[in-house]
């Protein structure tokens, strides 16, 4: 047997406490496309993948979110929007995760407003 024949992931589930504070902020801090919202459920659109935002009624899905990684082209930028929006950032700002001969992480982290930890990612290419 070859597995599941996976095509990639469709969705991921977000655990928030406030779903019209974290509409409000994947919406517009964010600017992550709203797709539409039934009930204690919301969902976005991360370029073809779902995100769903969800108070969780069932205790085996009421546990914190691994961190989304939110692939943006220029770090201090999105970092100065994030700092203008009120998102709560971690203190030390942009810095490289990881460096190589051709280019560099760079990452930022911040709070959701719900708990969950985040961050912006770029990667830049090193002159040559």
């Amino acid at each position: 047997m070859a597995g599941v024949d996976s095509q990639g992931l469709l969705q991921i589930a977000m655990n928030v406490k406030d779903i019209n504070r974290a509409v409000a902020f994947y919406r517009d801090v964010l600017g992550l496309p709203f797709l539409f919202q039934a009930g204690n459920l919301a969902f976005f659109d991360l370029g073809g993948l779902r995100l769903m935002l969800d108070i969780s009624e069932n205790e085996r899905f009421d546990h914190p979110g691994s961190p989304l990684y939110f692939r943006v082209a220029d770090i201090q930028a999105g970092h100065a929007h994030l700092v203008a929006s009120g998102a709560q950032m971690e203190p030390e700002g942009p810095h490289v995760v990881h460096k190589d001969g051709s280019m560099e992480l760079w990452m930022t982290f911040f709070d959701d407003g719900e708990g969950n930890l985040h961050a912006l990612a770029s990667e830049v290419l090193l002159a040559k």
